[in-house]
C-alpha cells in the first residue's frame, strides 16, 4: 500500500488532505468529526482581533451549476470568524491535545501594525497549534478594512507583515495568496523575501455570480442587495493549477514549500496539485458539497493511483509535472497530430461537425447519412471536437509520425525536438540566440 502521510514544514500528517480555512473548520464539533472522517489536518478558520465582525444573517453563499445541477462553483460573502478568540483558542487546544498526530494550522489576520501581529502570535503558540496561516487571500469585507487581499496585492506589505510573523513565533509561517492579482510570482517572491516557510494558494476569486433578474440584486442578495464575494470550487481548479505552476517553476521561488487550494474535488484533482509541486492540498468547497467522508474516496483513490504506477510515497511524485510547464514559444511546432473518429462509438450528433464548421477549420465531412470523417487537410488538431464531443474516447488526436507529409501543410513531419529549439522559426532559440 502506498503510503500517504506527509512532512510539510516539519509538520507531519497521516495523509496530504487538509480542510482549507473556511466555514467547516469554524469550531470544535466540526473539526473532530472531520479528523473522525479522515482529514489529515485542518486550517482554523481565520481569527481576529476585532470584537465587532458580524456575519450576515442571510444567504452567504451564491452558486453556479452545470446541466445536471452538480455544483461548479460558490460564492461566498461570509467574514472571518465572528466568533470570541478566547474561545476558539480553547477549543483549538482542546482538539490539538486530543488528535496530536493531525495537523493544526490557524489561520490569521489581523491590521498591518507589528503590534497586533505581536499580541496575537503568542496566544496562538499556546494552544500547541503546529504552524500558522497568514490569510492575504480574502477578496469581500475584510479588504475593505485594509485586511485580506488588500494586503495580498501589495508585495511590500506581504514581505513587511511575514517578517514580523517570522520574528515573533517559533511557528511555521504560511502565507495564503490572492489570486486577484496579474502575476503571482511578485506576492510569492514577497512572502520567500520575508522569510515565510511556505506559501498556500489560490484564495478565493473576486465575482458575481448571478443577478436577480427580477429583483435585479446580485446573489446571495441580503435585504435586496447584493455584493462581490469570494469564487470557490471545481471551477476555479485551473486558475490555481496555472498559479502554482508558476511559482513552481520560477527561479526566485523554487523550492519553496507550496500547499495547494482550489476546486480539489478528487484524487485526481490533488494528484495534479502535488505532481505541480504541492506538498499537501486543501479542500473546502468538496467538503461542503458533499460532506467530511468525501476524504475517504479522496485517499482510496489516490493510494490506489500510486500503487497502480509504484510510487510508495507522495515525495516519489511531488512536482515531477514541474518541468514540463514550458512558455509557448518553446512548443515543438514539429509535433503534428489529426483528430480521428471512431465510428463504432460515435452517436451521430453531429457536434463535433457544427462546431468545427462555424467555430473553427471546417476539416470535419458529413456524408447524407450522417457519417462523420476528418479532413486531414485541414485538420489542425485543435482539439475542439474532443472537448465537445459527448462520448468519451469517440475522437482522439493522434500524432502523425515521423517522415510522414502533413496533408495540410505538405511539410514532412520530424520528430526532433532538438531540432525544433535551434529552429530559425522557434522566437525562443531566436532570443537564446541574441
Amino acid at each position: 500500500m502506498a503510503d500517504l502521510s506527509t512532512d510539510f514544514l516539519g509538520i507531519k500528517s497521516p495523509n496530504p488532505f487538509w480542510l482549507a480555512s473556511a466555514p467547516p473548520t469554524d469550531k470544535e464539533y466540526n473539526v473532530r468529526r472531520a479528523f473522525e472522517a479522515g482529514w489529515g489536518g485542518v486550517v482554523w478558520k481565520t481569527l481576529g482581533q476585532d470584537p465587532h465582525i458580524v456575519n450576515v444573517n442571510g444567504p452567504r453563499y451564491g452558486a453556479v451549476w452545470g446541466a445536471d445541477r452538480r455544483l461548479l462553483g460558490l460564492n461566498n460573502i461570509e467574514l472571518i470568524t465572528d466568533r470570541p478568540l478566547d474561545v476558539n483558542l480553547r477549543e483549538i487546544k482542546a482538539v490539538k491535545r486530543d488528535y496530536p498526530d493531525r495537523a493544526m494550522i490557524v489561520s490569521l489576520m489581523v491590521p498591518c501594525e507589528e503590534q497586533a501581529w505581536k499580541d496575537i502570535l503568542p496566544l496562538v503558540e499556546d494552544t500547541g497549534a503546529d504552524g500558522i496561516e497568514l490569510n492575504f487571500g480574502c477578496p469581500h469585507g475584510m479588504s475593505e478594512r485594509g485586511m485580506g487581499a488588500a494586503v495580498g496585492q501589495v508585495p511590500e506589505y506581504i514581505e513587511m507583515v511575514a517578517r514580523w510573523c517570522k520574528q515573533n513565533t517559533r511557528m511555521p509561517v504560511i502565507v495564503k495568496l490572492t489570486p486577484n492579482i496579474t502575476d503571482i510570482r511578485y506576492p510569492a517572491r514577497a512572502a520567500k523575501a520575508g522569510g515565510a516557510d511556505a506559501v498556500s494558494l489560490i484564495n478565493t476569486v473576486s465575482s458575481i455570480t448571478a443577478v436577480d433578474l427580477d429583483s435585479f440584486s446580485p446573489e446571495p442578495s441580503i435585504d435586496g442587495k447584493g455584493s462581490h464575494g469570494g469564487y470557490c470550487g471545481p471551477a476555479v481548479k485551473p486558475i490555481a493549477l496555472n498559479m502554482v505552476a508558476e511559482i513552481a517553476r520560477d527561479a526566485e521561488t523554487h523550492g519553496l514549500p507550496i500547499s495547494g487550494i482550489g476546486g480539489i474535488t478528487t484524487w485526481r484533482d490533488a494528484a495534479e496539485f502535488i505532481a505541480l509541486g504541492c506538498g499537501n492540498v486543501q479542500v473546502c468547497t468538496a467538503a461542503m458539497t458533499y460532506g467530511f467522508k468525501v476524504v475517504q474516496e479522496m485517499a482510496a483513490g489516490l493510494s490506489e493511483w500510486m500503487d497502480e504506477k509504484g510510487y510508495a510515497s507522495i515525495a516519489d511524485f511531488q512536482g515531477r509535472a514541474v518541468p514540463n510547464v514550458t512558455d509557448w514559444q518553446y512548443l515543438n511546432l514539429n509535433y503534428v497530430a489529426k483528430a480521428k473518429i471512431d465510428q463504432e462509438s460515435c452517436i451521430k450528433c453531429g457536434r463535433c461537425y457544427a462546431a468545427c464548421e462555424d467555430t473553427s477549420h471546417q476539416a470535419i465531412a458529413m456524408s447524407d447519412d450522417r457519417v462523420f470523417t476528418v479532413k486531414d487537410d485541414e485538420c489542425v488538431a485543435c482539439n475542439l471536437c474532443v472537448n465537445v464531443c459527448p462520448v468519451d474516447g469517440c475522437i482522439t488526436m493522434e500524432q502523425m509520425a515521423a517522415g510522414q507529409t502533413d496533408p495540410r501543410t505538405g511539410q514532412v513531419v520530424s520528430d526532433d525536438y532538438a531540432n525544433w529549439t535551434t529552429h530559425p522559426n522557434n522566437p525562443g532559440a531566436v532570443k537564446a540566440a541574441e
